[in-house]
């Protein structure tokens, strides 16, 4: 496999562990400790483990040259996976670089807001879908009865806070396109429609 394709598997698996890091994160902080979602809270968070993950990679690239250095100059035959012999040294040298180019984007990336705010909302997102996806099973299963579901007041909360998770901010998209409208009707303009988000509620049934 060539050195770009593994690093943007190691970018891509780093990238995942990243936002499974964030989702527990949110679901934590917005559900078991009630706080309102706030985008730059979590920046800290995908910054941190961006860096974790590159030192991860640097100690890789590491433990690598030290393994290319004592296998140069053995030419017996190796005794196990790990027992590096001189025929190993350009794959060693190889597995280096891929390292320490992860470990530089990964810092770019931890340096880079847009990266960063791009993870979050992916995570928001799935921590989102978990949480729907709890909310239906459960529903499902107690045939949406308060009285016969032992859970309903704490999958209320639940509720509520997927609401203030992902749909609120839609709503306040979604007044602030309508002021716009109503705007340029005023000014003689026929606007475009509002486009509602794909995965969420209408917001004009709150109103």
């Amino acid at each position: 496999m060539r050195t770009r394709d593994v690093v943007a598997e190691g970018l891509y698996i780093a990238s995942a562990a990243t936002r499974l890091t964030l989702k527990n994160a949110i679901l934590v902080h917005i559900l078991a400790e009630g706080e309102d979602f706030d985008e730059e809270r979590y920046v800290p968070e995908a910054r941190e483990a961006l860096l974790a993950l590159a030192a991860e990679a640097e100690d890789d690239a590491e433990r690598t040259e030290r393994e290319r250095k004592t296998a140069r100059g053995r030419y017996s035959d190796s005794s196990g996976t790990h027992d590096y012999r001189s025929r190993d040294v350009r794959n060693l040298r190889r597995r280096n670089k891929q390292s320490l180019h992860v470990a530089k984007e990964l810092r770019a990336r931890a340096e880079n807001d847009v990266e960063l705010h791009k993870l979050i909302a992916d995570a928001r997102d799935a921590a989102w879908h978990e949480v729907a996806g709890n909310i239906d099973r459960v529903l499902r299963i107690e045939a949406a009865r308060p009285d016969l579901d032992p859970d309903y007041d704490r999958m209320r909360i639940a509720r509520m806070q997927a609401l203030r998770l992902v749909d609120l901010p839609r709503l306040r998209s979604r007044r602030r396109s309508m002021q716009k409208q109503q705007e340029l009707r005023e000014e003689g303009v026929e606007p475009a429609d509002v486009q509602v988000a794909r995965g969420g509620f209408d917001p004009a049934e709150l109103e």
